[in-house]
């Protein structure tokens, strides 16, 4: 097992309105000894905005705006934007982010040079309703996870799958940190699993291209819920990590549980060159809600990951702890790297769909 230290809360809600509910899911960019932190900031009526604070090494906070950083601007965020990660490629930052407009969330691009002015660049997920999603599965035929038609079948039920305006949810949408063979890749969370993306722009994410995608959706599987800390579902968490193993995948996991849903914090080891294939993942979570304030919150039961920092082998994970608060744990990145190898999947179950 790997060894964690749970450091406990680094950011908890304010008396400013825009984050009097809670702060959670931070973005992180680490910068030297200096830690920025784009984090979800929760208004009460359920309205959400991206705040701004600064750490001084990986938990000691020395700076935290009065303002939103990133507010909802455009009709597809009216309803509030959340839970942003970041990449550095060459110059540019690139920040994605939860759009929801009060029925679709969607994953969404902004870029920034200095995380100070920010262009936002639109949606970039499939702008595709449910029975059009479904009907374009259906051509990967039994390579799929049963779970990948379930939101269809619960719209369905509900008679809304066909509403052209209500589309499928696509978020938990993080870039790795650098191109692979002179492309953008992109990770994202269709239900139950994850999946990985390829494109020279963002510009060419239209609608044909996500149709081509999903009519092959099963050869863009990365993870599959395996086992029963994940056996309801799994989304993306922190920016893959490169290392000389592979690239190191922070994700979360959710286990159906009689009191709800129980989330995990988990790891995978992706290949370097083809992050699609996966090398191995931990059959255990590296950490689980344990402290009341993890437990106990707008959502409980949620250790939610979104940011990583590294100083020296000490790997910082930061995470949402139930919705309410920000928290920060550590571990030694070669200890978890040891541990992963021991995990290896065999060549045929590498494609676990």
């Amino acid at each position: 097992m790997i060894k964690v230290e749970k450091y406990g809360i680094i950011l908890t809600p304010s008396k400013k309105e825009f984050e009097n509910n809670g702060v959670s899911n931070p973005g992180i960019y680490q910068e030297g000894n200096t830690i920025h932190i784009l984090y979800r900031a929760d208004q009460k009526g359920n309205y959400s905005t991206i705040g701004y604070a600064k750490s001084d090494g990986p938990n000691k906070v020395v700076g935290r705006n009065t303002e939103p950083l990133i507010t909802p601007e455009l009709a597809f965020e009216k309803k509030g934007i959340k839970d942003a990660r970041i990449v550095k490629i060459d110059d540019i930052f690139y920040i994605t982010y939860t759009a929801y407009d009060g029925v679709n969330s969607m994953g969404a691009l902004a870029t920034s040079k200095d995380l100070i002015h920010f262009k936002k660049q639109g949606t970039i997920t499939p702008p595709i309703n449910y029975g059009e999603y479904e009907k374009l599965i259906r051509k990967c035929g039994n390579k799929l996870n049963p779970k990948y038609h379930d939101n269809y079948m619960f719209f369905k039920e509900l008679g809304l799958a066909e509403e052209q305006f209500r589309g499928i949810s696509d978020k938990d949408i993080v870039f790795f940190p650098k191109k692979i063979r002179g492309k953008f890749v992109m990770l994202h969370s269709l239900w139950p699993g994850i999946q990985i993306v390829y494109f020279d722009h963002w510009k060419d994410l239209t609608k044909s291209f996500w149709k081509n995608y999903l009519g092959n959706l099963s050869e863009h599987i990365v993870l599959n819920p395996k086992g029963v800390f994940e056996v309801n579902y799994i989304g993306v968490g922190c920016p893959p990590i490169e290392t000389k193993e592979g690239w190191l995948l922070i994700y979360y996991g959710v286990q159906e549980t009689a009191l709800g849903n129980l989330f995990h914090v988990k790891a995978a080891l992706l290949q370097l060159d083809k992050p699609e294939i996966e090398i191995a993942r931990l059959t255990y979570p590296l950490f689980s809600p344990t402290k009341k304030w993890e437990i106990e919150g707008e959502v409980d039961n949620v250790v939610f990951p979104t940011g990583h920092a590294l100083f020296g082998n000490d790997l910082y994970i930061y995470y949402g702890a139930a919705n309410k608060q920000i928290a920060v744990a550590k571990m030694d990145i070669n200890e978890l790297l040891m541990e992963l190898k021991k995990e290896k999947v065999s060549d045929e179950s590498k494609k676990n769909i």
